[in-house]
C-alpha cells in the first residue's frame, strides 16, 4: 500500500535538529511588499547547512527557512501564495511554505518505493501539487498527486509514460501536464549513478491532468538518444520549451534547446556552433519571459546564460556567469543565480542551488 506522510513543523524540527523561522519579521514583510519581484531558491550556507531563501529583485535575501538536506527545484502557486522546495534526487522530502509567514511550513515525504526527482508544479488553483517521482523497483516515471486542501496528503499517482522524469509544468488551464522524461534509469541503492547511458529513451509527454491518460508522447530521434530532456517551461501561446543535457561524447555538438506545441513534432533551436560549445553539453535550467517573448537558459558547466528570441530562435545575448545556476523571468529579461553566491549581480556568502522561482506574481511575466 502506498503510504503518505505529512510532518508537522514541530515534529520536523525535532527530527532534523534545525531551527525554523516561524514567520517573516516585519522588516522582511515590508521588503516583500515593496519589491517589484521576489524569488525563492535553495541554498547552502557557509557552515554547510541547507535552507530555502526568499530574495528581492535586487538580489537581497529577505528571509530563509532551514531544510533537512539539499534542495533542487521550486514551485509556486499564484492562487495560494504557497511555495515548495523539492529535495534533490534521490531525496524523499518536499517542504511547502508560505513566504509571507501566514501558514506554518508543511513537510511531506515520498511514498514507499518512491523518491522525488526534484521538481513539481501546482495546479492553477493551487489545490493539487504534482511531483515528479521514481518508481525505482519498476523503473517507471511517476507523478505524485498531493492535496493542497488537506496538508498535502498523497491522494494518487499517474505514470509519466517514460523513464527518469525530471522537470514538469502545467498548461495555463490546468488540463494538461507536461513532463520531461530524461530517459535515464536510476535507483537509490546506487545514489545518483546513471545506469543505462547506452540505452537511454528520453521523451516529452503530455498527460491529461484529470485522468492521467497519455495525450501525446514525443521521443527524441534515435541519433539523439543520449540527449536527456531535463527542463521545461511554457509560453503565452501554450508552446512548450525544453532544455537538455547530453550524455554522449564531450566533443559532440548536440541540440540542447527545443520547442513544440500540442499536435506538432518537436523541433530544436538551431543555436550557433559557438553558443552550443559554450553551453558545454549541459543546460541546467530554462525559463520563459512571456512579456518580452524571450527564452533563457543557463549552463553551470559552461558558465554562461543565453537569451533567445522565442519567435525567431535567434540568440540575443550571451553573458558569462561563472557557475550559472537558476534562471527566472524578471522585468528586464531574466534573473540569474550562481553556485558561487551571485544573484542578479549581488554577491553573498551562500551557494545558490540549481533553480530559482519567481513568487508573488503570476506566471505571465
Amino acid at each position: 500500500m502506498i503510504r503518505s506522510a505529512a510532518i508537522d513543523r514541530r515534529s520536523f524540527v525535532k527530527a532534523a535538529g534545525l531551527t525554523f523561522l516561524a514567520a517573516l519579521q516585519p522588516r522582511a514583510l515590508m521588503a516583500l511588499e515593496r519589491a517589484d519581484a521576489v524569488y525563492a531558491s535553495g541554498m547552502r550556507q557557509p557552515n554547510g547547512d541547507y535552507a530555502v531563501a526568499t530574495v528581492t529583485e535586487r538580489g537581497e535575501i529577505v528571509d530563509q527557512l532551514a531544510l533537512p538536506a539539499r534542495s533542487h527545484g521550486m514551485a509556486f502557486s499564484a492562487a495560494t501564495g504557497r511555495t515548495v522546495a523539492f529535495a534533490r534526487r534521490p531525496g524523499t522530502y518536499a517542504m511547502i511554505f508560505d513566504p509571507r509567514g501566514k501558514a506554518k511550513p508543511i513537510v511531506i515525504t515520498a511514498a514507499d518505493n518512491r523518491h522525488f526527482y526534484g521538481h513539481g508544479v501546482f495546479s492553477p488553483d493551487g489545490r493539487i501539487l504534482y511531483a515528479s517521482e521514481n518508481d525505482f523497483d519498476a523503473n517507471r516515471g511517476m507523478i505524485g498527486l498531493y492535496d493542497g486542501t488537506n496538508r498535502f496528503q498523497r491522494i494518487g499517482e499517474f505514470e509519466t509514460f517514460g523513464v527518469g522524469p525530471h522537470d514538469m509544468t502545467a498548461s495555463d488551464d490546468g488540463k494538461m501536464l507536461i513532463v520531461a522524461n530524461g530517459g535515464i534509469e536510476t535507483h537509490p541503492d546506487f545514489g545518483r549513478t546513471k545506469l543505462n547511458l547506452a540505452a537511454m529513451q528520453p521523451s516529452l509527454t503530455l498527460i491529461d491532468a484529470a485522468s492521467g491518460a497519455l495525450v501525446e508522447k514525443h521521443a527524441l530521434p534515435a541519433q539523439w538518444a543520449q540527449v536527456s530532456t531535463r527542463h521545461v517551461d511554457i509560453d503565452d501561446s501554450g508552446r512548450i520549451w525544453f532544455a537538455c543535457q547530453y550524455e554522449g561524447h564531450r566533443n559532440d555538438l548536440p541540440p540542447l534547446v527545443g520547442s513544440f506545441a500540442k499536435g506538432e513534432d518537436i523541433s530544436f533551436v538551431d543555436l550557433p556552433e559557438e553558443t552550443t560549445r559554450r553551453l558545454a553539453n549541459y543546460v541546467g535550467a530554462i525559463a520563459v519571459n512571456r512579456k518580452d517573448g524571450l527564452v533563457g537558459v543557463t549552463s553551470p558547466k559552461g558558465g554562461v546564460s543565453v537569451t533567445i528570441d522565442a519567435r525567431s530562435g535567434r540568440v540575443l545575448r550571451e553573458e558569462t556567469v561563472p557557475d550559472a545556476a537558476g534562471i527566472a523571468a524578471d522585468k528586464s529579461g531574466f534573473a540569474v543565480s550562481s553556485y558561487d553566491g551571485d544573484f542578479l549581480g549581488r554577491r553573498s556568502d551562500v551557494a545558490w542551488d540549481q533553480h530559482i522561482v519567481r513568487i508573488g506574481a503570476s506566471r505571465r511575466v
